[in-house]
């Protein structure tokens, strides 16, 4: 995808942080966008900054396919399909083991990991008919390997680069292009619940730009910011002892 101009992207999670960052930029691209979140007051604050027919709002709870199913139907009446499906929604609750909550854990893997598969398996079809299509999901670098409070988030991310790898394999032959996306630390409503120092923590409109510039290189693993995920991902390759060594050395909460 070489530009953005006239493509139709459906945006989930868009009424805060890195999704409305990503809906801002888009639209400035020349994008038409599909908006949803739960928070139905706020996308249509965010839509009128687009042009007259840039934007449609189409709220619904990720965890509820009768308002996926009714959302996406909405999309094909008015634009036929979609070019890009941009998942960024997800909910994040600090969790240790000690304190761990069955609920808030079904919650997190609901939204997070489930939420996504029930839009994938909603688009998809049409996508593989067309032979064409981009699938951008976000995650986090949280799911690389166990970290502190992250009980229940670390674990639905996890799950997403898993099930990321598997799409672009299995989509890989089909014409439909699968990108990974890995944020660290990102300002935003859900990093702010941390009590704790946040390393490299960038801005959302930062992390909007990285993810469209890897969707448009074509890139299947979006992660940043680069000094730390790479760090991350040199900390999976290490035996557990090292690891949890330089986890407790460096990550004081």
């Amino acid at each position: 995808m070489n530009h953005f101009a006239s493509k139709r992207v459906w945006v989930i999670g868009a009424s805060s942080g890195i999704g409305e960052a990503c809906v801002k930029a888009l639209l400035s691209k020349g994008a038409k966008i599909a908006l949803s979140s739960r928070r139905v007051e706020r996308l249509n604050q965010i839509a009128i900054t687009g042009e007259i027919g840039q934007t449609l709002v189409l709220p619904l709870d990720v965890t509820s396919d009768t308002q996926f199913l009714g959302a996406y139907n909405t999309i094909l009446d008015k634009w036929g399909d979609i070019d890009l499906l941009l998942f960024v929604s997800g909910i994040y609750v600090p969790l240790r083991a000690d304190y761990f909550d069955i609920k808030i854990a079904e919650q997190t893997i609901d939204a997070n990991l489930l939420g996504p598969m029930r839009t994938v398996a909603l688009v998809l079809p049409k996508m593989l008919k067309a032979k064409s299509g981009h699938i951008a999901i976000v995650g986090s670098v949280a799911g690389y390997s166990g970290l502190p409070k992250a009980s229940a988030y670390g674990p639905s991310k996890a799950a997403i680069i898993n099930f990321c790898e598997n799409l672009y394999y299995d989509l890989l032959p089909t014409g439909i292009s699968v990108h990974m996306i890995s944020p660290g630390f990102v300002a935003t409503e859900a990093t702010a619940q941390n009590d704790f120092e946040m390393p490299a923590l960038i801005s959302a409109e930062e992390a909007a730009q990285e993810i469209l510039t890897g969707i448009q290189k074509g890139e299947f693993d979006i992660h940043f910011p680069k000094r730390f995920s790479r760090f991350l991902k040199f900390l999976r390759v290490l035996p557990y002892p090292i690891y949890f060594w330089i986890v407790r050395r460096f990550v004081k909460i």
